[in-house]
């Protein structure tokens, strides 16, 4: 091995922990942060390969990380809430609606519907209000976002923001009762 692949080593011997702990932070899939990590090092081996000076080795392995971070979640599309939830026989994503029991299914039913209703009205209720709003309009309205930004005149990526931050924020809050239901 030469000096300069030694040299290598060491670093990613050193910074390999720091740099996974900062990626994985930032990023909620572990394959997608492994990979980062992966790409990192990539991109210190090529330059090392390409003799580009890097002075501050440590500085130039999070400033790459967070560029591929900012990479991953522009090529991301966004989810919708929809897109999480169960498709029907015929395929179509199932509406709220169809996700409670059935108000006429009993005594035991309509309690569970009851509950669900109230957990999801409380969390809805403990979003900032755009994010309620945007998430309100698109799913439950069923309005565009392309229509949504037209009349508030707020950008398009902005609303999508909001949903999905919206969206994140369900989906914990909710994640408890949904467990405590379908374990029952």
């Amino acid at each position: 091995m030469t000096e300069q692949d030694s040299q290598i080593s060491e670093i990613i011997t050193r910074e390999r922990s720091r740099l996974r702990n900062f990626i994985r932070r930032r990023v909620p899939d572990p394959a997608d942060a492994e990979d980062i990590v992966q790409e990192v090092f990539y991109e210190l081996i090529e330059a090392n390969r390409l003799l580009m000076p890097i002075e501050h080795v440590t500085g130039w392995l999070f400033r790459v990380a967070r560029n591929r971070i900012t990479d991953l979640f522009r090529k991301k599309k966004p989810e919708s809430f929809s897109d999480a939830a169960p498709a029907g026989e015929s395929g179509e994503a199932l509406q709220i609606e169809d996700l409670l029991p059935s108000p006429d299914a009993g005594p035991e039913a309509l309690y569970v519907r009851h509950v669900l209703l109230e957990e999801l009205e409380l969390a809805l209720d403990e979003l900032p209000e755009e994010q309620r709003d945007v998430f309100v309009a698109h799913e439950v309205e069923g309005r565009s976002f392309k229509e949504m930004a037209a009349e508030t005149g707020v950008s398009v990526n902005t609303l999508l923001s909001r949903k999905r931050y919206a969206v994140l924020h369900l989906r914990e809050r909710l994640q408890s009762i949904y467990d405590e239901f379908t374990n029952a």
